[in-house]
């Protein structure tokens, strides 16, 4: 027990080491910003729903940016935000999540740049407003667990509503078969039923032949 308690302790420690947030930079705004990005083992989609929920919760919705020639396609501002676990200033925070990479495609990567006056602020963060952007975003683990689970339920969901609709096809079809089976029995019971009464015809034509012919020979 204590071995298998030992283990869960290490494999968490391990885990926590490897989703330490860190610093890199970005390209924004048409230039490389400095951001702080945090790895997630989880699709990206999980990851920006718990973003977004989580920012809707402190009163403030984003704008993404969008359009087909815009270099920024996919970054959501959130402008004049305080976000008191980070700071008591307000910012602009932009917040960009992407896959880490095609062979790690359940995989996401945020990026979290924190603007001021349209120019770069990590540099103006201090120490212990630094530390605490980077637990905020080591901080969205639960969030973002609780939003992957809502995905799989959803999906989830649509298997088993594909896996409905198909049995309900597979019985439609079934109710379709026996009426055209229950047609071709019925057709088959007349269809019976007129060679019996052709059979009955044509004996009485071979009757009424025989007669004439008769009348032949005897007039012969």
């Amino acid at each position: 027990m204590r071995k298998a308690i030992l283990t869960l302790i290490l494999i968490a420690a391990a885990f926590a080491l490897k989703a330490q947030a860190y610093e890199d930079k970005i390209e924004y705004n048409k230039e490389k910003q400095a951001c702080i990005v945090m790895e997630y083992n989880y699709p990206p989609l999980a990851v920006e729903n718990a973003v977004v929920a989580k920012m809707n919760k402190l009163g403030y919705k984003g704008k993404e940016e969008k359009g087909m020639f815009n270099k920024d396609k996919g970054f959501r501002v959130y402008k004049d935000a305080m976000i008191g676990d980070i700071s008591p200033s307000r910012y602009n925070y932009v917040i960009n999540v992407d896959r880490k990479s095609r062979k790690e495609s359940d995989d996401a990567v945020l990026y979290l740049l924190i603007m001021k006056d349209d120019g770069n602020a990590l540099s103006r963060l201090n120490t212990e407003e630094l530390g605490n952007a980077k637990s905020f975003l080591y901080n969205l683990l639960p969030d973002i667990e609780a939003e992957n689970l809502e995905l799989q339920i959803a999906a989830q969901e649509d298997v088993v509503g594909k896996a409905e609709k198909k049995l309900k096809t597979l019985r439609d079809d079934k109710d379709d078969m026996e009426k055209r089976v229950k047609k071709l029995q019925d057709d088959i019971r007349q269809n019976e039923k007129d060679q019996e009464k052709q059979t009955s015809e044509i004996e009485n034509q071979r009757k009424a032949l025989e007669a004439l012919k008769s009348k032949r020979k005897a007039s012969a």
